[in-house]
């Protein structure tokens, strides 16, 4: 019966947003559709309102209320908020039956003539009389311009495109023309172009930032694995170690690129993109964990990577082992990735606004930043002198490594079970015991002494194995996440943290600062080694936790484990992209931001910063 009940709402509440999608449009349009380099005009947007609802906005914070566009010849000014139809207060404007938002734009002396598409939104968020709202929503629209040649003459000046609009529009629009002749000023910093120092600091942040991933606690248990390697190669042939040293930065270098194509990818889409929010996906999770596990019983003698009947081969790469090299650039730098070093949060957004040229430039950065402590190994060949002769220590280090890699399987399996779920990590765990079976099969049978038809054999055998496997328990189907009605602002105890740490929401942030509180937030994730090194080390503390208290600070906590857009939004308008995010929010001042890595001076210092209550 609840089931039916359930079902008789959703449907009822879909017919219900049906009509009214139905009585509600979005029209875009440019004026004038024709400009020269140097002009202006504008976008416009023009919402249809239901008879039963209206547009509420907060005239000073339209948070959901704004009309963008882009395009590489335009620069655009700021949103010109339309009047009123009615206003019932400082902070609460209404608009109804229909609402016009105007962008000002100035064509580009550098724009190129020929019919030209941009792009543009425009986000709303309608209410009912009764106060409650309909979710935000958005609508799209690619509009059609022409930009003129400079030696046509282009009948209509700014002042004529403007007494060309509808005279509704005037009334409802204060569109001043001196306003739009001040845009190139007043241009967003999405919109101008970087400047060369910004894009070589921004850089320079980008390699400093490469390097500091090798120590963070991603990549660092790994580090002995590749400097054993370079131990190895140097013992064997010292004039070989920059060629190695070489050949491992060409593979990071060569992911990084693979990254970076990603992201210009992501920004040409539109989409968004966080740098470490792979991890909310299951998929990337396993995979990464299944690499990790094949290193782990490498390292631990179950198989070595031997192609079937290719002993020449095979002896090439026991002697030289480029490949090792070359995929042990690859491995590193999918450890990496799961980390944000503490020149990169600041650094990644600025990047993801560069051309997809510069983005290209800036992952590269981080490659050679990250390959450069190798680069310089190779370099300085001398500083191997310190290395003590081969020996069954050799060995010894290398299974103790292959432990150290199991334990990362551990931390790795138990992302996917946050992510996932109980019976869905069972599958995942059978996974994992079928790819150690096929990897001892491989290892067991694909060797020099048996035939080429048996090591061949035995080769489909594993990948079969492995490649059926995947396919009958990997599959992951989400169900949607429990919806929980709160009340607005309600504090509730945060999950895995201490006493003292409540949920985060917006709603409740905005109450808190509303009251003359501060607020400390810490957003982290489960798969986020950095977040958890902040919590364990410093924002988890007694004496931290008795710091906070002491300033009467009020704990809230956001987990970016899974996929949340108010978190990722959150963070974006921050300008950072991923996690830890961490700031400390003072009523009437901007917020304090810290760095990815943090230390208690750090918040220590950042809590001097609020004044003491009058009478203390």
């Amino acid at each position: 019966m609840r089931t039916e009940l359930k079902a008789l709402c959703i449907v009822l509440l879909l017919l219900h947003i049906t009509i009214g999608l139905a009585s509600q449009s979005v029209d875009f349009s440019v004026s004038p559709r024709t400009l020269k380099p140097g002009e202006t005009g504008y976008v416009r947007a023009t919402l249809q309102i239901p008879a039963d609802r209206k547009q509420t906005v907060n005239p000073n914070d339209p948070e959901y209320f704004y009309l963008e566009a882009q395009h590489p010849d335009l620069t655009f000014g700021k949103l010109v908020m339309p009047k009123a139809t009615k206003v019932v207060s400082d902070t609460e404007w209404q608009y109804y039956p229909k609402v016009t938002l105007s962008l000002p734009f100035k064509v580009k002396d550098t724009a190129k003539p020929g019919e030209k598409v941009l792009n543009a939104l425009m986000s709303y968020n309608l209410c009912y009389d009764s106060g409650m709202c309909d979710p935000p929503e958005e609508a799209e629209s690619k509009i059609s311009f022409v930009i003129a040649s400079p030696e046509e003459l282009s009948p209509e000046t700014p002042d004529e495109a403007l007494a060309a609009t509808t005279e509704e529009d005037t009334t409802l629009m204060e569109i001043a023309p001196t306003e739009v002749e001040t845009t190139p000023t007043a241009t967003p910093d999405d919109e101008t172009p970087a400047p060369w120092t910004d894009v070589l600091k921004y850089l320079l942040f980008a390699f400093l930032g490469g390097i500091i991933l090798n120590i963070t606690p991603c990549v660092l248990p790994i580090l002995p694995i590749r400097i054993m390697s370079i131990m190895n190669q140097a013992q064997k042939d010292r004039s070989k170690v920059l060629s190695h040293t070489l050949v491992y930065a060409l593979g990071v270098m060569i992911s990084f690129a693979v990254m970076g194509g990603i992201f210009v990818g992501l920004q040409a889409a539109g989409q968004s993109a966080g740098w470490g929010t792979q991890n909310q996906n299951p998929y990337f999770v396993i995979t990464l964990m299944a690499i990790v596990f094949v290193f782990a019983l490498s390292l631990l003698g179950v198989f070595e990577i031997t192609a079937p009947g290719m002993n020449t081969a095979s002896k090439a790469t026991s002697k030289g082992g480029y490949s090792g090299s070359f995929f042990g650039g690859i491995f590193a730098f999918l450890m990496a990735i799961s980390c944000t070093g503490p020149f990169l949060g600041a650094a990644l957004p600025f990047a993801m606004r560069l051309s997809p040229s510069l983005i290209m430039v800036f992952f590269m950065m981080i490659g050679l930043g990250f390959a450069f402590p190798f680069i310089l190994i190779g370099l300085v060949p001398k500083a191997l002198k310190i290395i003590p002769k081969p020996g069954d220590w050799m060995i010894l280090f290398k299974e103790l490594m292959g432990f150290v890699l199991l334990y990362l399987v551990f931390t790795m399996l138990k992302t996917v079970l946050q992510l996932t779920n109980g019976e869905y990590f069972l599958s995942v765990i059978f996974f994992m015991m079928i790819l150690g079976f096929a990897i001892w099969l491989y290892g067991r049978f694909v060797r020099m002494e048996h035939s080429k038809a048996t090591q061949w054999i035995f080769t489909i055998i594993a990948l079969s194995l492995i490649i059926s496997s995947a396919y009958l328990y990997l599959p992951y189907k989400e169900t949607p996440a429990e919806t929980v009605s709160l009340e607005a602002g309600a504090m509730i105890p945060a999950p895995h943290a201490p006493e003292g740490w409540y949920v985060f929401s917006p709603e409740l942030h905005a109450l808190l600062l509303a009251e003359g509180k501060s607020v400390f937030l810490d957003v982290g994730a489960a798969w986020c080694k950095n977040c958890l090194t902040n919590e364990k080390t410093v924002l988890f503390t007694k004496d931290i936790m008795a710091d906070f208290a002491a300033k009467e600070v009020v704990l809230l906590k956001g987990d970016f484990t899974k996929k949340d857009p108010v978190l990722l939004q959150w963070i974006k308008d921050h300008e950072r992209l991923g996690v830890p995010f961490n700031a400390l929010y003072i009523p009437g001042e901007e917020p304090l931001l810290f760095p990815e890595l943090i230390t208690k001076n750090m918040i220590r210092e950042a809590l001097d910063r609020i004044p003491t209550p009058a009478g203390e």
